[in-house]
């Protein structure tokens, strides 16, 4: 609940507290004759009854509270100290509200650094604490533990460069596209060619895939081959048919 809508019943005004505060500025309820003291005691009836506080909703209440308790002293003692100029009622209004505006600024820029904290909570930089044996320990003892020597080699590991990662387990990317290609090449360089010898060298992926080009290419009257046995030997060759 916000102080907006804090329910006031009060001599001279009932309602909630953001009317009360809409009627002061445009003067059709004079603050001299509203006692500030009720509004007080009802806000704190409010918290006792909610039995928890917004320290958000807490502070603006304190700060157009403050407010209205300055400008209503003004309008009761109207003396002027030396150094100060008397303010009229509606130089004092517009103090008033310019407090309040500004008083809104300052809290929408700490809830927009707020939601800034937030989502950049996984990145802050937080230092850690002492260890608790250094705690409990005196200054001389405590330096042995950073020895020159040993910081030293702290960062030298840091410094060393990390090993190469070892990627012979992982397999190279195999496109249908490539092996149409590698296929194409060859058959431009010679009119024939043996399969083994040509692509015998590449691991069974490849070779998978090169076949499943070599019918593609079939099929788009690209290439032929021929066999003369069962897993014999492939002959491919440019255009025509299979033998």
């Amino acid at each position: 609940m916000s102080v907006a809508e804090l329910d006031l019943d009060l001599d001279v005004f009932a309602g909630p507290f953001d009317l009360l505060m809409a009627v002061l500025l445009r003067e059709e309820v004079s603050l001299l004759e509203v006692e500030l003291g009720e509004v007080v005691v009802a806000y704190i009836e409010h918290l006792q009854r909610r039995g928890e506080l917004e320290l958000e909703v807490a502070t603006e209440f304190l700060v157009l509270i403050a407010a209205l308790l300055e400008l209503k002293s003004r309008l009761l003692l109207p003396g002027v100290e030396e150094g100060e100029e008397e303010l009229g009622s509606e130089e004092a209004v517009e103090e008033l509200l310019a407090r309040m505006l500004e008083y809104r600024r300052y809290r929408e820029a700490s809830e927009l650094l707020s939601e800034r904290f937030e989502a950049a909570r996984g990145y802050l930089y937080r230092s850690a604490p002492l260890p608790p044996e250094l705690r409990r320990v005196a200054l001389e003892a405590a330096t042995a533990v950073y020895d020159p020597c040993q910081l030293g080699a702290a960062l030298g590991d840091l410094l060393t460069p990390a090993p190469a990662l070892d990627t012979s387990h992982i397999r190279p990317t195999v496109s249908l596209e490539r092996r149409l290609r590698a296929l194409r090449e060859a058959l431009a360089r010679r009119p024939s060619f043996d399969f083994d010898e040509q692509f015998g060298g590449e691991d069974r992926l490849t070779q998978a895939v090169t076949l499943f080009a070599l019918l593609e290419l079939y099929r788009k009257g690209e290439a032929r081959w021929k066999q003369s046995k069962p897993f014999g030997p492939i002959e491919i060759s440019k255009g025509g048919a299979v033998e």
